[in-house]
């Protein structure tokens, strides 16, 4: 009967010590994982496009406050495409500085939509330097949700 004791105490010991950094929520290894986000924009309003970079700026700063990282992609396709068209953004002074004073911040213009610009206006579509055509907005925005990125549309 001892010998049971001591071996329920023993195991019971050991079931303790690999639960406890389970027990406490977040592990220091998952504290220091980097957080990511997505954000939408589908719409040709520039307050649409401002509250989008304020979103930006807010997640930025709310990490660094923490200490934290964050990468961040902002995602156009549709009217939307006119964030980041180097021709008609109403936010290209903005976007130029944010890509400047914030790293892991990135653009994704949608080359479908691209195309199908060009084609109806009978020109190429330039886009901001800072922008980064991608196939397809809607795919790249569904990758990135499987790639565990939180998704944004303001």
């Amino acid at each position: 009967m001892k010998i049971a004791m001591t071996r329920f105490a023993a195991l019971a010991a050991l079931a303790f010590i690999i639960a406890a950094p389970f027990a406490g929520g977040v592990t220091g290894a998952q504290a220091a994982e980097p957080h990511k986000v997505a954000i939408h924009i589908d719409e040709n309003d520039p307050q649409r496009m401002n509250m989008a970079l304020n979103n930006v700026q807010n997640i930025k700063a709310y990490y660094d406050e923490k200490g934290e990282d964050v990468t961040i992609e902002v995602v156009t396709y549709g009217p939307g495409l006119n964030m980041l068209r180097a021709d008609t953004s109403p936010v290209a002074d903005r976007i130029k500085m944010m890509s400047m004073e914030i790293a892991n911040l990135s653009f994704a213009a949608c080359g479908n939509t691209r195309a199908g610009m060009a084609k109806k206006e009978g020109k190429e579509i330039p886009l901001l330097d800072e922008a980064t055509e991608v196939p397809s907005g809607v795919v790249r925005l569904m990758e990135l949700q499987e790639d565990d990125y939180s998704y944004i549309r303001p």
